[in-house]
Parts: structure tokens; C-alpha cells; sequence
């Protein structure tokens, strides 16, 4: 029974999910964008969970793929759609749909490809992109700012995670961070500071956070590949 509790997880992913869609459709924006940062959370658990366990089998991963499907490329693509980028009209749910179908893209590249490590993630990953629009979206709901050309501004932001997913750009997956005894007690420090001031604003804080992770991948990427060029000037000017 307990070898069920990753699979428990993951449906409760697909329900939160599937309740992002209900709340769109009825106009609820504020907790359609809530119910898929609540998806995360369980997305992360069921991984978690599976591998402490070791219940990890080729059902769940199917299952799981099929689960972020739902919540992390259809529900936050509609979010967005539903919040501004349908004004804009075949462009804007064209947008959406090139979203969704890279987070199609992106989980089944994940599901058949084995040569990346636990180290990292080829290509953002697909709870990231959602957490950047839910949590963008929540955060343009519960001010009162106006922003000019805000839907273009969705727009260019919807097709540039699209592709930061399908990219190859290596984003860290912290799956082999391990916290030692005598840490323990500063870390738990760190994260009630961090939830303290994460209270003060839910929305701007989660939207600050997930924004430097996107950012992260191409900043790192742009690191190496700059090294790489200085190594290969260097080895031709020894050459010289």
C-alpha cells in the first residue's frame, strides 16, 4: 500500500490541475493560478517520495508525464490566454499553444532520454515554466499597477520559456545537495527567514525566486560556452 503514496501524489498533481482549467473557465483566475503552484508542490513530492521509497517504475514516470501534461502546459497556458493574450486573438492562443506543445516536447524528451544526469535538467523544467506564469499572473492580479503593453509583454515572456524548455540550456536540479547534521540547524534558520519575508508578499516573492532560477540556465550556459572560447584563443595563440 505504501508503494501507492508516489502515485497519490501525482494524482493529487493532475487534481489541482484539472481545477486550475474548472477555475479559468469560471473567470477565477486568482485560484486557477494558486491551484497550479499547489500542483508543483505535489509534482515535487511524488518524485521525491518514489525515490525514497524506491517505488520509482516506468508507470509512474508515464503517469506523471501525462499528470504535468495537464497542469504545468495546458492550465498555465489557458491562464495566460485567459488573462490577456486572448485580446490579442489567433496570435494569442497560437502562443499558447506553441507553450503547451513544447511542454509535450520537453516531458517526452525526459521520459526517453537517460544520458543527463541527476545533476542537472537539459532544458528548464516544465513545473519551473508553469511557477513563472502562475506566479506572474498572481502577481499582476493583486496589485493595482498598470503596466503599457502588458499582453505583448505576456506574449514575448510565453514564447521564451517555450523555448528555455526545449532548449538544450542545463539548469541544476539540486537532487544531489545533501545536508549535513551540523548544517541542519542554520539551514532551518535560512528557511524561516526566507517563508518570513516570502510572507510579506506571496506573489512578488515566488515570482522573484523562479524568475532568477529561469534565468540561471541561460547565465550559466553563457559562462561556460565563454570559457570555452577563451580556451580555444589560448590554445591557438600557444600555437602561434
Amino acid at each position: 500500500m505504501i508503494h501507492l503514496l508516489p502515485n497519490i501524489f501525482t494524482t493529487l498533481n493532475i487534481f489541482c490541475g484539472f481545477y486550475a482549467i474548472i477555475s479559468i473557465i469560471k473567470q477565477d483566475l486568482w485560484r486557477a493560478g494558486w491551484a497550479i503552484l499547489f500542483a508543483i508542490v505535489f509534482d515535487i513530492f511524488d518524485g521525491r517520495i518514489a525515490r525514497l521509497l524506491k517505488a520509482s517504475s516506468s508507470f509512474g514516470l508515464e503517469y506523471d508525464s501525462l499528470c504535468d501534461l495537464i497542469s504545468f502546459g495546458v492550465a498555465p497556458s489557458l491562464l495566460v490566454y485567459q488573462f490577456g493574450l486572448k485580446e490579442l486573438g489567433k496570435i494569442g492562443w497560437l502562443a499558447c499553444f506553441l507553450y503547451t506543445t513544447c511542454v509535450a516536447l520537453r516531458l517526452a524528451r525526459f521520459n526517453v532520454k537517460t544520458s543527463s544526469g541527476y545533476a542537472y535538467f537539459e532544458g528548464l523544467p516544465s513545473p519551473a515554466g508553469a511557477a513563472i506564469l502562475a506566479s506572474g499572473i498572481l502577481f499582476l492580479l493583486s496589485t493595482n499597477l498598470t503596466f503599457p503593453h502588458i499582453n505583448q509583454v505576456l506574449l514575448i515572456v510565453l514564447c521564451f520559456i517555450a523555448y528555455l524548455l526545449v532548449s538544450s540550456i542545463e539548469y541544476p536540479s539540486f537532487k544531489e545537495i545533501k545536508i549535513k547534521k551540523t548544517q541542519t540547524f542554520y539551514f532551518l534558520i535560512f528557511f524561516v527567514l526566507g517563508l518570513t519575508i516570502a510572507s510579506l508578499h506571496p506573489p512578488l516573492s515566488l515570482l522573484v525566486i523562479i524568475s532568477i532560477y529561469t534565468l540561471l540556465g541561460p547565465l550559466l550556459c553563457f559562462k561556460n560556452n565563454r570559457s570555452k572560447v577563451f580556451r580555444r584563443l589560448g590554445r591557438k595563440n600557444k600555437n602561434f
